[in-house]
């Protein structure tokens, strides 16, 4: 049990480091543009994103299935699953939005700007879908070590706490999981 513990912890300072180095990196591709060879397009990325973004959604509701059956085998696969999942989201989004220029809601002409008549064709609707980006990424940001930490508390063995920390994050996984996809059909029809 000891040496759980001392694996807990330093499992937790990785989760602390990784998710320090994710938050950088994030704010960072907002900044940074990294050119791409002519004729390149990653614009295939942003519906990969959000079909990503719907299976770790499904997989997360299929280990909460196998968990309230007591599969205990089959959640923990499902639970592997919806983190790779996510690493690969996180990382082909961190590459689209380090080379691709962003897209606004409402620019219909995609010059990067919206005038004053594109802001009235999408009236209220911008800000609905402002309020769902907005909660979507800050719930992301914030979840994330908390993710981290729950896997590695069942990881650990430390099962109790596991399942009292699962009750809340799980929720929120789920609710950035299944924004992201929403957020991206939204804004589906400004894409270049």
């Amino acid at each position: 049990m000891e040496r759980n513990l001392q694996l807990a912890k330093q499992l937790n300072i990785a989760a602390w480091i990784v998710t320090g180095a994710v938050l950088a990196l994030v704010g960072l591709m907002r900044q940074v543009k990294i050119p791409i060879p002519e004729g390149w397009d990653l614009g295939f990325l942003a519906p990969f994103h959000a079909t990503i973004n719907g299976l770790t959604a499904v997989v997360l509701l299929v280990a909460l299935y196998f968990i309230k059956q007591k599969n205990i085998k089959a959640h923990q696969r499902s639970i592997y699953l919806a983190l790779g999942l996510s690493v690969l989201f996180l990382l082909s989004y961190v590459a689209y939005h380090f080379t691709t220029p962003e897209t606004l809601y409402g620019d219909l002409n995609h010059d990067g700007s919206l005038s004053a008549e594109e802001l009235a064709a999408v009236a209220g609707s911008r800000t609905w879908y402002l309020v769902l980006l907005l909660s979507h990424i800050v719930l992301a940001a914030l979840i994330l070590p908390f993710i981290l930490f729950t896997f590695i508390r069942a990881y650990t063995g430390q099962v109790e706490r596991h399942r009292k920390m699962a009750r809340w994050v799980f929720p929120i996984w789920l609710y950035v999981a299944i924004t992201g996809p929403i957020a991206y059909y939204m804004l589906m029809p400004y894409y270049p």
